[in-house]
């Protein structure tokens, strides 16, 4: 989905080395509950198993879209990987630490604002593309689903190179199962929710 190192804009040293933490403890805690061998981890995601020990032993900062590939090969959310409060039955994210997880040098982002674990992973994703820019994502895993839904602008959503205007006011479903992109053609910005449905890991 984004190939950018993952930014946790509003939080400082202590809090990045926490979060490092909690994606060694979360992904090595994951793969051992799914029952995945570092090669069968490695070989599902299509991630290196070297890049896999790193991230476990709290070595490296990985790009966005390997922090992606993982996540879907376990069938768990994103926020679950980051989730340092390990579990809480109730979160409440403040805007300053919602996970920043793409960005641009003209100003499109994409922020994860929440998530959860439930038949499957959830995720909650604010929006803004300015004009010209555009986001593309390989395919999800069969079953995943994705609802968008635009405030500002206009955005062309292409899924498996077919091209979809989405005015502000309207909203989107699509089949995430193949590759897909967020494109900004226009010369306003864009803004928009979405939300990311996986389906759990048979």
């Amino acid at each position: 989905m984004f190939d950018s190192v993952i930014q946790f804009s509003g939080w400082n040293v202590s809090d990045f080395d926490q979060l490092t933490q909690a994606l060694a403890r979360n992904l090595k805690r994951w793969r051992g509950e799914r029952g995945f061998t570092l090669d069968a981890l490695a070989a599902r995601a299509g991630v290196s198993r070297g890049m896999i020990i790193q991230i476990e032993q709290a070595r490296t900062n990985p790009s966005v879209g390997t922090t992606v590939k993982l996540a879907d090969a376990l069938g768990v959310s994103i926020t679950t990987l980051l989730d340092h409060e390990r579990g809480a039955r109730v979160q409440v994210v403040p805007p300053e630490r919602a996970v920043r997880m793409w960005s641009t040098s003209t100003g499109s982002f994409t922020r994860l604002l929440v998530g959860a674990e439930g038949r499957g992973p959830v995720e909650l994703w604010s929006w803004r593309l300015m004009p010209g820019d555009r986001s593309e994502s390989d395919a999800h895993p069969e079953g995943t689903v994705e609802l968008i839904h635009v405030t500002e602008g206009e955005l062309t959503l292409v899924v498996d190179g077919e091209p979809f205007p989405v005015p502000a006011g309207n909203s989107a479903s699509f089949e995430a199962n193949a590759p897909h992109a967020y494109r900004n053609d226009g010369t306003a910005e864009v803004a928009m929710t979405m939300v990311v449905a996986v389906p759990p890991v048979g």
